[in-house]
């Protein structure tokens, strides 16, 4: 199919009509955009079965760049409505063919970092310890989240000694202390 065609499918079927096709075939901008509201309608959806064919079309677009943005932005609005993190990881292999398709390697691994920092999360959140070195295996970016939103006193002990960065130590002494006290 053609970035047209794809793009005109991708918005009908979420039914998006204030989108210029045109402009968005020729401006990368406006086209991240339309991605963008394309994700927002199918995420809205408790169906989760478009969310491969949505990231195979996506991953077409002939800027890379574009791509793998939305896809990133499609795993966090799902990982950010789920609550379990089998349930999350059974949804990304579902979508890992099509991201095996993005060109770039760097590209392929930042996604796939990414719902591996989500599991962690989606794990310590749902109450449970994440496998062997899981939390010091997780991105800066996570570590900072996940010492900034948990609540538990061990994952915030471990982050405080063992965070990757000195503000991820600092985010997770200073809550394991609140939360010492509070508990």
């Amino acid at each position: 199919m053609t970035l047209r065609a794809d793009l005109a499918a991708l918005l009908a079927d979420a039914e998006i009509l204030d989108v210029d096709i045109e402009e968005a075939v020729q401006d990368e901008h406006v086209r991240s955009h339309a991605y963008q509201k394309i994700i927002a309608v199918a995420t809205a959806s408790q169906r989760r079965d478009k969310d491969r064919a949505i990231v195979a079309t996506i991953v077409r677009d002939p800027v890379e760049l574009v791509s793998k943005t939305a896809v990133v932005q499609l795993v966090d609005t799902i990982a950010m409505r789920a609550a379990d993190p089998t349930e999350f990881q059974q949804w990304a292999a579902g979508i890992t063919p099509e991201i095996e398709l993005l060109r770039a390697e760097g590209n392929r691994s930042f996604v796939h970092r990414r719902i591996n920092d989500w599991t962690i999360y989606l794990t310590i959140k749902s109450g449970r310890e994440p496998l062997d070195d899981g939390l010091t295996d997780a991105t800066d970016w996570m570590q900072r989240l996940i010492a900034t939103k948990s609540t538990s006193l061990p994952i915030l002990t471990q982050l405080a000694e063992n965070g990757r960065t000195r503000k991820i130590r600092n985010i997770a002494r200073n809550r394991a202390r609140s939360r010492a006290i509070s508990s």
